[in-house]
């Protein structure tokens, strides 16, 4: 049965930061694609060496920081929003939404 956390069900250590990174990776892809912006362009944009961004757009962010990705997304001109939730039972998430 799935857990709803791909990273989770193959039993990763850090199974929460990468379903986050994959969420927050997924929203800067789509963001470039509806630009239409090239690689580079979007390299220079976002402050980071092309590889790296292709790297991310291609599923493999384990070197690149939550904080970093949010970064980007501000310079792609989102506004970045944190909420702490009220106090409950277990463990909190975090989520991409």
């Amino acid at each position: 049965m799935s857990t709803g956390n791909v990273y989770a069900d193959l039993d990763f250590a850090d199974a929460e930061s990468m379903l986050l990174k994959a969420q927050l990776a997924a929203c800067i892809s789509r963001i470039l694609t509806e630009k239409g912006w090239s690689q580079t362009q979007s390299a220079q944009v976002l402050g980071i060496p092309q590889s790296k961004l292709s790297m991310m757009l291609r599923g493999q962010f384990r070197g690149i920081s939550e904080a970093k990705m949010l970064e980007c997304l501000a310079r792609l001109g989102r506004d970045i929003r944190i909420a702490i939730g009220p106090e409950h039972a277990g463990v909190g998430q975090v989520q991409v939404i």
